[in-house]
């Protein structure tokens, strides 16, 4: 008898066993607060603004203090005028009032890769033939769709 030891598990699953022990440093049980920041507060706020941490008081996981750098000052006035909203906004995502007050920090915001994402190169008539060629087999449309796209993703992907 053959036992499974090893089962295919998603990438998440690992990527938050190694990033466990950075966010918990800043507060942040895991990074999805942070990957999650445009959707929390918005696209203007989040475009001026970085969550760099949450402290919370000694023994507890709950009313911590949000440290936020935001690199305007004309921003940070009305974002005083905005906490009450903006903390409601947070601890609805958290589920229960994680953040009780948000410490406003003045200064430039860590840069974001935006070129992240490298160009593609056009798919050449000679590959575009062979992927025509090898899904010649498949009948059904919506899969030849779905994996001609695939593959042409893949070619120009280098």
């Amino acid at each position: 008898m053959t036992i499974a030891r090893f089962k295919p598990r998603s990438i998440s699953a690992t990527v938050e066993k190694i990033t466990r022990p950075i966010f918990g440093k800043r507060g942040f049980g895991q990074g999805s607060m942070i990957a999650n920041w445009e959707n929390i507060v918005g696209n203007v706020l989040a475009g001026h603004t970085f969550p760099e941490q949450i402290s919370y008081p000694r023994n507890q996981r709950n009313n911590g203090t949000l440290h936020l750098r935001i690199d305007s000052p004309a921003l940070a006035l009305e974002l005083q005028h905005i906490e009450t909203q903006l903390l409601d906004k947070i601890n609805t995502y958290f589920g229960y009032r994680a953040v009780a007050h948000i410490r406003i920090i003045q200064g430039v915001l860590p840069e974001k890769n935006l070129n992240a994402l490298p160009e593609k190169r056009k798919i050449t008539l000679k590959e575009q033939n062979d992927l025509n060629e090898d899904l010649n087999i498949i009948n059904d449309p919506d899969l030849k769709n779905a994996l001609q796209a695939l593959g042409t993703e893949i070619i120009t992907t280098d």
